[in-house]
């Protein structure tokens, strides 16, 4: 695929996510040799200019002789190299790559077109640097993260390959490439930026969407299984309130229940008036879910397609203005939101669970199981959920309304966006394993329906579960059976069976 730096739509990110090929625009060539020939221009004009002839952060004061340029690069790359903890995932280090490639490409950071070449041929040869994932607050760029990448294009740290981790020198030289020695301002604009956090939360962002769909179709199964009306999806009650995500929602799920025999058989004379919130405002609360999605989709598609460096070169001008667009509130906004959409996500669902196995409120046998006392059925897959909810609200505290003073105190205000967008992660898959169990609690409750079935497409949701997973009779080990159900849902296997669902594009 041709990235188009400035123009990249949600649609390319997530393939370069899930492992798409790129090649830069040609286009953007002249930009960045335009970019690089006036930093060169202001270095000739001797006038002390920020992170070019500079020291950086509180010793921006500090004037480096030209003789030192070449040191002064290397150094803050070195320097900055001070993350800890687990490395990024490779697809999350990938996708920083992209959007740091994406940003330098715009021709506002003065790097040379060599330089945009190597980063643009480690992504092409499948060369991901070993990033240790903590250590950004956010603000003046992510700078630990970034300088670790920028590392290993310079042949200091390591490279992985093929799953394998080797020096970064050896692993360039295997694939017939050479480590850069980083010219003026190069090694800067290469650390300042949001990528890291960008990367993050755009990935969590892709789960998300995934995650929404899946618990659409679960929470559409809890109902067939619970006996649940389709009034509440009568799209007239959500065109009175507006709300375009709650208007998508009950569309979907109402398209959902077309053609059920489950719902035929309670049509009438069911003397239940009203079902539980759980599965009555599903549109309310998932249509709330898909509009706050869509929002962080649209604030993290302009923040990977805008350049986040500092200072920003001018060509037109021959300037260097520093301003601070490496400051990451956006992006930690975004994933705050993320955090609150999945927490939502996770618990609505886990209160379709206790639903389903609490016979005075689903009127199916407790805890979904034939002989209740002899076999505990879903009693603990229950718990487990609850577990998982509760330790994702523990975490979808927003982490934008925190700061700390850095460098100094030079950098007093910064945004957490690297840490509120690398938590998401670890929630959503907290999110997959409770969808996971409500996929296989729903089925279990439509089973006691038999030979009543759902629709076509719901029906083949359960179907496709029970190629896996055979319905529970007596107790048996629960590990499986709930691993086989989650990977359903982080195969994406539930939205390709039922067509049509809303996604974080409208």
């Amino acid at each position: 695929m041709i990235l188009r730096p400035g123009n990249v739509p949600y649609a390319d990110w997530r393939a370069i996510y899930h492992g798409a090929v790129l090649m830069l625009d040609e286009d953007c060539r002249g930009l960045i040799a335009e970019s690089a020939a006036a930093v060169e221009r202001i270095v000739a004009q001797g006038e002390p200019v920020y992170g070019i002839n500079t020291g950086f952060g509180k010793l921006a004061s500090v004037r480096i002789d030209t003789a030192d340029l070449v040191t002064l690069q290397r150094n803050i790359v070195l320097s900055h190299a001070a993350g800890v903890g687990d490395p990024m995932p490779v697809a999350v280090v990938r996708l920083m790559m992209a959007l740091k490639l994406a940003s330098l490409a715009q021709g506002a950071s003065g790097v040379r077109p060599a330089t945009v070449t190597l980063l643009e041929q480690m992504l092409a040869k499948g060369l991901v640097p070993v990033v240790p994932a903590q250590g950004s607050v956010g603000a003046s760029g992510d700078l630990a993260p970034l300088a670790h990448m920028t590392s290993a294009m310079i042949g200091v740290g390591e490279i992985i390959v093929d799953g394998l981790f080797k020096p970064a020198a050896a692993a360039l030289e295997e694939a017939g490439l050479a480590p850069i020695e980083l010219g003026a301002k190069e090694g800067l604009a290469l650390l300042n930026g949001t990528q890291f956090s960008t990367a993050y939360a755009l990935a969590a962002l892709f789960e998300a969407e995934r995650i929404f769909q899946a618990a659409l179709v679960t929470g559409i199964l809890s109902t067939e299984a619970a006996r649940g009306s389709d009034a509440p999806f009568d799209p007239r009650i959500h065109a009175l309130r507006g709300h375009r995500g709650q208007i998508d929602t009950a569309e979907a799920l109402r398209s959902m229940m077309e053609g059920s025999a489950i719902r035929a058989s309670h049509r009438e004379n069911d003397v239940r008036v009203q079902d539980p919130y759980c599965l009555r405002c599903q549109p309310q609360v998932m249509g709330a879910v898909l509009d706050l999605l869509r929002q962080a989709g649209a604030t993290l598609i302009v923040e990977a397609n805008g350049v986040s460096d500092n200072p920003l070169i001018f060509p037109e001008t021959d300037e260097a203005v520093s301003g601070g667009n490496f400051h990451a509130e956006p992006v930690a906004f975004a994933a705050d939101m993320i955090a609150i959409a999945l927490c939502e996500i996770g618990s609505i669902t886990e209160r379709r669970i206790a639903m389903l196995v609490d016979p005075a409120l689903s009127g199916l046998p407790a805890f979904l199981t034939p002989k209740p006392g002899l076999n505990s059925g879903f009693m603990i897959p229950q718990v487990t959920a609850a577990a998982l909810v509760s330790e994702n609200k523990q975490r979808a505290y927003p982490a934008s309304v925190d700061s700390i003073p850095t460098s100094a105190n030079q950098e007093d205000h910064v945004s957490m966006a690297a840490h509120g967008a690398r938590r998401l992660l670890a929630m959503a898959g907290n999110v997959d394993a409770i969808i996971g169990i409500e996929l296989l609690a729903a089925c279990q409750g439509c089973d006691f329906h038999a030979p009543l079935s759902s629709s076509d497409a719901v029906e083949a949701v359960r179907l496709r579960l029970r190629r896996d997973v055979p319905t529970l009779a007596d107790d048996r080990y629960m590990a499986p059976d709930m691993a086989a159900a989650t990977l359903l849902v982080t195969d994406n296997v539930l939205a390709e069976l039922v067509a049509g669902l809303p996604g974080i594009i409208a």
